[in-house]
Formats: structure tokens, C-alpha cells, sequence
């Protein structure tokens, strides 16, 4: 036996290229199905973590799943706003409270979260680093961006109003980083957290400009009275946010009317979110009220069944693999008629004939196997992407 496992071994080095193409190939095939099953089964248990721990969501009519989605992982998805006001109104019911979210920018690819110091304590974030957001234009980094970016307190990030269709007058802002998020293993992760000040800044629904009062050049100047001063495009507006300029920035009309895309509302107890819902469907309020766990399993229903599909495709690549190998094998054997004439003449017998080729074919199998598992193992380090990529 040690005789036969050393010409298999002999064997196989000498046709490395035949081998390495054999590995992995069935290393693939033995790969793929629970490679998939493992992505969708922990994309599933991440998902449902985060659904079952956002009680209610709230927004304009139109897709839940969208409104879902945007709250709880920042995919931005066109969505209807809905105002400000809509928080106070959720408040005045004593169901509960509302924290408000404004997802629509992105800085260097990641989502800019709008929100308050509420959604820090509701989804237990803490601090690595730094301070959290006291001012217009501080930002907190998800530890995730902290690391991708390579920035830390005290460096800067810029805007990219991208999502907009209508940017005129608007300009990237500035914004300062103030402190870093330990990690959470939620999308919490890869964003960037503001003020909704900050985020209706970047909007171009609040600036800072020169003092008016202060300027002579009239050529900045539309008019002038003694009750007011109206100032033309050309007066410089700020697109950094510091303590000299801090004053100067200021919105127009009520805050109360300006917009965000979604409440995450916490209620007191199961009874006050039965109320609440209850209130929704009797159409007492015009916008739709969502459970994220729901939404969350109507989506992975979709999953599995394409999860099924998939099986089925690779249950029938694996039996095309074994066909083909078979087929090598046979083939093989043919190629090798003068080797195995020479064994036997030798004196070797059909049973140790046998004997090399199962060797053959089980270190393949084993090296097979392991290049599979090695591939099952890294697997776990790609669940956020396979998530934002694949799943929302």
C-alpha cells in the first residue's frame, strides 16, 4: 500500500498542470452550494438582527421596502421626504419618540446619515475616539469608513451631492471629523453621521455668506434699505463651516417644514406600537407606517427562492463535473495502456493497478476538499458586501 501512495503521489506531481485543474475544479463544485448557503444563511441572521431591533419606520407612501431599506442599511433609494414637523406630531402622541433620518448624499462612496443624538443612545453606538456631533458641520466616521479612508479626529470630508437632480447653488461642504465609532458590525459601520443641519446645508436649504451689512461693493448688492439688504449671485458663499464663519450660516422659514426621508419611531411597549399602527391604518395619518422585520422577511423570501434555483444548477454541475471525471479516468486509463501493460508484466497485479488509481483519486478529492473549505472560511469576510451588492 505505502508503494501504491507513493506512485500516486509521483504520478500526480508529474501531470501537476492535469491536477491543478482537476483540484480546482472540484474544489469549486464542492465550494459553490454551501459557500451559498453559508453567505445567504448569515446575510439572513444580519438582516433580521437589524429589522427586529428597529421597532417602526415611518415615511411617505410608496415602496416599503425602499423606506425600510434606506433607514436601516442608508441604500439610497429615491424616496418621498416627508417633514420635520411629522417627529413633534409622532411625539405629541406619547406612544413613544421619533428619531429622524435624512439619507440622501454620500462622501467618497459612503452614505451620510442626517440624524440626532437620540440614535446614538437607541442603536448603543459608542465613541472610539473624539467627541459626538455638538455643532453645524461635525461629522462622525462609522469605524468602517475611519479605516477604509484612513481619517481620524480631526481631518475633513467632503460632500458629494451627487443624488440631486438639481444642484444649482449648491456647493460641496466641508465637513469636520469629530469623533469615530467603535465597531458595531451593522451598517452603522460605513457611515457618515451628521446633524440634520449639516445635511440640509448640503442640501442648499441653509448657507453662510459675507456679512451683507458689511459689504460695499455693489455690484453684490441688488438693494439696500434701511429694514434690509438683498444680495445678488455673486456673493460668496461658505463651503467650510468654522468658528469664525459659524454665525453667518442660517436657514430660511420653518425648520418644522424642511425635509427628512424617514422616523425610526421607538414605542413605549407592544401596546403603543398596536395603537400606533392602528391609527395608520385608519388613514388618521396620511403617511405609511412600516415593521421592518416584516419588509425584512417578505425580502429574504425572494432570496430563498432564488437560493433554490441555485442548488438546482449547481446539483447539476456537480453531476456534470463527476461525468466528465469519470470520463478522464477512462480516458486516462486509455492514455496509460503502455504504463499499465509495463506493470503488469512486471509482475503488478489488477488489484494494485486499482490500488494507485484510487490513490490517485482520493488525494485529488482530499485536496479538493480542502481548497473548499478554506474557501467556506473566508466566506465570513465578505457578508457586508454580499449584502449591499446582492440582497438591498
Amino acid at each position: 500500500m505505502k508503494e501504491s501512495f507513493y506512485l500516486a503521489i509521483k504520478y500526480l506531481v508529474f501531470y501537476k498542470f492535469r491536477t491543478l485543474v482537476l483540484v480546482l475544479s472540484i474544489g469549486l463544485i464542492l465550494f459553490l452550494p454551501i459557500g451559498l448557503q453559508r453567505l445567504i444563511a448569515e446575510s439572513e441572521q444580519q438582516m433580521l438582527l437589524r429589522a427586529d431591533a428597529t421597532p417602526l419606520v415611518i415615511g411617505a407612501k410608496g415602496s416599503s421596502t425602499d423606506l425600510v431599506i434606506n433607514t436601516l442599511y442608508f441604500e439610497q433609494e429615491e424616496i418621498e421626504p416627508i417633514k420635520l414637523l411629522k417627529v413633534e406630531e409622532l411625539n405629541s402622541t406619547e406612544l413613544g419618540y421619533g428619531i429622524p433620518i435624512l439619507s440622501v448624499f454620500k462622501t467618497r462612496g459612503f452614505p451620510i446619515v442626517g440624524t440626532d443624538l437620540d440614535y446614538f443612545s437607541f442603536r448603543n453606538l459608542i465613541l472610539s475616539k473624539g467627541r459626538n456631533l455638538q455643532y453645524v458641520g461635525d461629522c462622525v466616521l462609522g469605524s468602517e469608513v475611519s479605516k477604509k479612508l484612513g481619517l481620524s479626529v480631526g481631518d475633513a470630508m467632503v460632500s458629494s451631492p451627487e443624488n440631486f437632480i438639481d444642484l444649482a447653488g449648491v456647493y460641496p461642504l466641508k465637513m469636520r471629523i469629530v469623533g469615530v465609532l467603535q465597531v458595531s458590525n451593522t451598517p452603522d459601520d460605513i457611515a457618515v453621521f451628521t446633524d440634520l443641519k449639516t445635511n440640509w446645508i448640503i442640501m442648499g436649504l441653509g448657507h453662510g455668506h459675507q456679512d451683507l451689512q458689511k459689504i460695499e461693493d455693489p455690484t453684490l448688492i441688488l438693494k439696500r434699505d434701511s429694514s434690509s439688504v438683498t444680495a445678488s449671485s455673486k456673493v460668496f458663499m461658505f463651503n467650510e463651516i468654522n468658528a469664525e464663519n459659524l454665525d453667518t450660516f442660517h436657514f430660511h422659514g420653518s425648520l418644522e417644514e424642511y425635509p427628512i426621508t424617514s422616523i425610526l419611531f421607538v414605542p413605549n411597549d407592544v401596546k403603543s406600537a398596536t395603537i400606533l399602527r392602528g391609527r395608520f391604518g385608519a388613514k388618521e395619518m396620511e403617511e405609511q407606517i412600516a415593521v421592518p422585520s416584516a419588509v425584512v422577511e417578505n425580502l429574504l423570501q425572494t432570496i430563498f427562492r432564488i437560493k433554490r434555483i441555485f442548488n438546482m444548477v449547481f446539483t447539476l454541475v456537480g453531476i456534470a463535473t463527476l461525468i466528465i471525471i469519470g470520463l478522464i479516468v477512462v480516458l486516462t486509463l486509455r492514455l496509460r495502456k503502455e504504463e499499465l501493460f509495463t506493470m503488469f508484466t512486471i509482475g503488478s497485479s489488477r488489484y494494485k493497478t486499482v490500488e494507485i488509481i484510487g490513490f490517485e483519486l482520493m488525494m485529488m478529492i482530499v485536496l479538493s476538499g480542502l481548497i473548499a473549505s478554506v474557501l467556506y472560511g473566508i466566506t465570513g469576510f465578505f457578508i457586508e458586501d454580499f449584502i449591499r451588492q446582492f440582497i438591498i
